[in-house]
């Protein structure tokens, strides 16, 4: 999620009305080769993220699940996506967030102009920082969470290792359903939400919920998207669920149906996933809720926050058949 050097929030759609994502634009890796420009080693990455955004919360999840957090630190920035763009602040001012004890930072965009004074797009989380080299190895949530999964597996406890959310064998199913459900779920939310147009609107939402369908019909006779183990491609796409019904049904119309009492499949699933060890702690509502409703305020010019937070995810208890992972 983001914000632009030269407009704000609401400069995100083109004539015909439709949103447009930006192309991330640092694109390195961390890797494990000692001799890499970017090897990976205890405590010199540090990511930037927001709770509310979907996209950074991947890389939470994937750095609880890898047990990365004491290699990894992490700072969050404020819910409300202001002019600045993305705020640091105290966990008294705004519990849940921090400031920024790595680069001294008010706003994110001082950290992209640290790493490229010329830098002219948008200021996105999540941000992979190496602290050594001072500068951006990544603003590219797909491409994190692959570094994650794989990179730091010398390094970290043994319990970890081995844990693959891409393995070699389920790759090229992974990217193929990653595919239509990044344009059609993950990014069609959005394309939604942010239409100026009626056709625009109307196309991105019912190819949103002939995705849902879809998805709904693989989860009726799968434990996950790619059967009895959990994937990058569930992960990928729980962060968008788990916001659904809270957010995107109404702030971004998406409103045909719901997951809490249209989809049961996608619903255990979804339980499922919040309910394994850590995931519930990356899951910060105050913080998705406010920002959605008080920072697109071309959308809700009054702020005011709905009171439903979705659907009971820690009840029923549904108990994976396996470790899943």
């Amino acid at each position: 999620m983001s914000t632009s050097a030269a407009g704000g929030i609401t400069k995100w759609h083109s004539k015909d009305g439709q949103f447009h994502r930006q192309v991330s634009s640092f694109r390195s890796f961390v890797e494990a080769r000692p001799d890499a420009p970017f090897p990976a080693e205890a405590g010199r990455y540090h990511l930037y993220v927001s709770y509310a955004c979907p996209w950074a919360h991947r890389t939470l999840i994937v750095r609880k699940l890898k047990g990365l957090e004491s290699l990894i630190s992490v700072s969050v920035v404020h819910y409300l996506l202001g002019p600045n763009g993305w705020e640091f602040a105290s966990p008294d001012e705004v519990p849940g967030a921090t400031l920024d004890d790595v680069n001294g930072a008010k706003y994110i965009r001082e950290v992209y102009f640290k790493a490229e004074p010329e830098y002219s797009a948008r200021f996105t989380v999540p941000v992979l920082w190496d602290k050594k080299k001072n500068t951006i190895v990544s603003n590219e949530s797909s491409e994190i969470i692959r570094m994650l999964n794989t990179a730091f597996d010398e390094i970290i406890e043994p319990e970890y290792r081995g844990i693959n959310f891409y393995p070699e064998e389920l790759k090229e199913q992974i990217d193929d359903i990653n595919s239509w459900i990044y344009d059609t779920v993950n990014n069609g939310v959005y394309k939604s939400g942010f239409a100026t147009a009626q056709s625009a609107y109307e196309q991105n939402c019912r190819a949103l919920f002939e995705s849902l369908e879809r998805i709904e019909g693989i989860l009726a006779s799968n434990e996950f998207l790619l059967g009895s183990r959990l994937t990058e491609a569930d992960l990928r796409l729980f962060t968008t669920i788990v916001r659904f019904d809270p957010v995107y049904h109404g702030h971004f119309k998406c409103n045909i149906k719901q997951i809490a009492t249209d989809y049961p499949n996608i619903l255990r699933w979804t339980r499922e996933i919040y309910q394994l060890p850590g995931i519930k702690e990356t899951v910060n509502m105050e913080h998705i809720k406010k920002h959605y409703y008080m920072s697109h305020t071309q959308i809700n010019p009054t702020q005011v926050v709905p009171l439903n937070n979705g659907p009971d995810l820690d009840n029923p208890v549904v108990k994976p058949t396996a470790r899943p992972y």
